[in-house]
């Protein structure tokens, strides 16, 4: 693949050696679809490329030809999301058969390499409904939690069994991440995530009949959803070399295997690199990382108290101008770009109920998207949003708002979580109303750079 100096050179050359050929070069670039990075910015057919997107980990599952899909909602749900302007999702392209409590079923494929083929038909039909709407996939490979089978799966199904759950008080903070992260460097657990990444990424769609690597409509894969090195300083600072090693390998094979698609981790950014600033920068100057990550969770991290969110709204408004703002600022010393690619706020009062008011939740998107916007009209380098996440049609099947296995009421918030902890609902009118005129505002101002 040409880069841009070399197109330029070549371009010169075919002008004076041979109009026809140049005049197809420029037709050829012309009609390059894909997602590409220059500098700090995507790009797509070398113009700006800014969006406004959203979490959708169950997409396959809601895809799905069987009895836990339903493919009329998906295009209802896809259709909404257009309507406000998104136009990137950010999806769930595996789950392990697992014996962890929390971890969603049906899964992708078990430890004998065995698929769920409904489901990966479901991956097929999302990517394949997602293109007649000009929206960007961005698909992650496993998981650092429980809750779609992941890392600690993997584990147990080359260590004799052995696991232990999220949240078990048996095993208090940070037991659980330190143990997942042996991951890294269990040589037989690594060999079971490299094939399915072989399988996912060397796919057929099977309605479009294109293969995955080819197909524009995926922007990027993700080694992972919020992969870290460890827990904490223990377990995660001497684990660096074997978490880095496993980040540029898993990168080297996805380029190997898609060299038109971009490659991320998928990283919390700070949060899951021991709060360490030097660790988000070694993780993300390996060459096949093409942009950063950034999650926000304020309440996950204690930065608000749910039960008092008027008192602790503005200490909490504090911590996330910094935390993105140091990650716009690292983004800009390693020249890649930046995605906010998870952000969430619970309900007012603390509420799961779907009828629940979202005044606090309002300030918190408006303030993300600010810092957004403010950036992306000076040239900076964020790229984009996806907020976590859209629950849609989707409603909490039990009074508890807890996820049992057997539901298909399916909501953006995991199986691990509260049903309607931090999802948006379609009957969110407030909610919504931000981020449709946050996408109107990126595509006002891409529109402009893309003429400047």
């Amino acid at each position: 693949m040409l880069n841009r100096r070399e197109l330029v050179g070549a371009g010169v050359a075919l002008t004076v050696a041979a109009p026809a050929l140049a005049g197809r070069g420029a037709a050829k670039k012309k009609a390059d679809r894909f997602v590409r990075r220059a500098g700090t910015h995507f790009t797509i057919g070398g113009k700006p490329y800014h969006y406004a997107g959203a979490n959708m980990w169950y997409g396959a599952w809601l895809g799905a030809d069987a009895a836990y899909g339903d493919r009329a909602r998906l295009r209802r749900e896809l259709d909404a999301l257009a309507a406000m302007g998104v136009t990137n999702l950010r999806v769930l392209a595996s789950s392990e058969d697992s014996p962890l409590l929390h971890a969603v079923a049906p899964a992708m494929h078990d430890k004998a390499g065995h698929y769920n083929q409904a489901l990966l038909g479901g991956l097929d039909y999302l990517l394949a409904e997602m293109a007649k709407r000009h929206m960007r996939a961005v698909l992650y490979l496993t998981n650092f939690w429980e809750w779609s089978g992941g890392m600690m799966t993997y584990l147990s199904y080359v260590n004799g069994g052995h696991f232990i759950n999220n949240g078990d008080p048996a095993h208090p903070w940070p037991e659980f991440p330190d143990a997942v992260a042996a991951f890294y460097h269990t040589p037989a657990a690594m060999a079971l995530f490299r094939k399915h990444v072989h399988v996912m990424v060397g796919r057929t769609n099977s309605v479009t009949k294109v293969a995955y690597a080819n197909d524009p409509t995926i922007m990027a894969w993700q080694l992972g959803n919020e992969p870290r090195p460890g827990g904490g300083d223990k377990v995660g600072l001497p684990n660096l070399p074997a978490f880095h090693a496993w980040v540029q390998s898993s990168a080297k094979l996805i380029k190997t295997l898609a060299p038109h698609q971009l490659v991320c981790t998928g990283s919390e950014g700070l949060k899951g690199s021991l709060e360490r600033e030097e660790i988000v920068k070694a993780t993300h100057s390996i060459p096949e990382i093409d942009y950063l990550t950034c999650h926000v969770w304020p309440l996950n991290w204690d930065w608000v108290n749910a039960a008092n969110l008027a008192s602790t709204e503005a200490s909490g408004a504090a911590k996330i101008d910094d935390y993105v703002s140091a990650h716009i600022r690292i983004a800009g010393d390693l020249g890649k770009p930046l995605v906010i690619e998870e952000f969430g706020y619970p309900r007012d009062g603390g509420s799961y109920d779907v009828k629940a008011t979202t005044a606090f939740k309002d300030r918190f998107y408006r303030q993300i998207y600010g810092a957004v916007e403010a950036n992306v009209k000076i040239g900076g380098p964020v790229a984009g949003t996806n907020f976590w996440a859209w629950n849609g049609e989707g409603r909490p099947a039990h009074s508890d708002y807890r996820f049992v296995p057997g539901d298909t009421s399916w909501v953006g918030d995991p199986p691990h979580e509260p049903q309607g902890w931090y999802g948006v609902f379609d009957s969110d009118a407030s909610n919504k109303a931000i981020i449709r005129e946050h996408a109107a505002t990126i595509a006002k101002i891409g529109a402009t750079k893309a003429t400047a």
